[in-house]
């Protein structure tokens, strides 16, 4: 059986420094809360079952309480989510955890990119750009390099 992967960039952040400090902006907690608000109205997804992982930046956890509060989920962080880790490492990281979906992960660009580009192509720099907020929803039979399926991509502007 398919297992369900979302994979999701944090909604608009201000500039800043130092860089995991930076915060969300009225218009990406606004895009961060739509989507959040759009997920919990499908109803294809299990929010008692989805974990939600969330780099431990502040605009990612961000992003991803405000999802949480939609679905009624825990935010659970997870450091090797942050921009500049492995994408590599992060599907080391779904293999260990097999079984344990549907994941929704919280992250950043260029992680969200190279690892949906990874998991669906087979190669890193084939991933796809990602617009604050932007959700790519994948299916696998097992979490490896090139045998995953994109079933969606969505982003704030296209909830009309």
């Amino acid at each position: 059986m398919a297992e369900r992967l979302l994979i999701m960039r944090h909604g608009e952040a201000a500039p800043g420094h130092p860089d995991p400090e930076r915060v969300l902006t009225e218009r990406g907690r606004h895009e961060a809360a739509r989507m959040g608000d759009w997920l919990a109205g499908r109803g294809d997804l299990s929010p008692a079952r989805l974990r939600l992982l969330a780099s431990p930046y502040a605009r990612a956890r961000q992003t991803a309480e405000r999802v949480a509060a939609s679905l009624g989920c825990e935010v659970e962080i997870l450091p090797l989510l942050t921009p500049d880790d492995s994408p590599a490492a992060v599907v080391d990281w779904l293999l260990e955890h097999e079984g344990d979906g549907p994941l929704l992960l919280v992250s950043h660009m260029p992680l969200v990119g190279a690892l949906t580009g990874l998991l669906v192509e087979g190669r890193a720099d084939r991933g796809c750009g990602f617009p604050t907020a932007g959700l790519a929803e994948l299916s696998a039979e097992v979490w490896v390099a090139g045998c995953a399926q994109l079933e969606r991509f969505t982003a704030p502007a296209d909830l009309a």
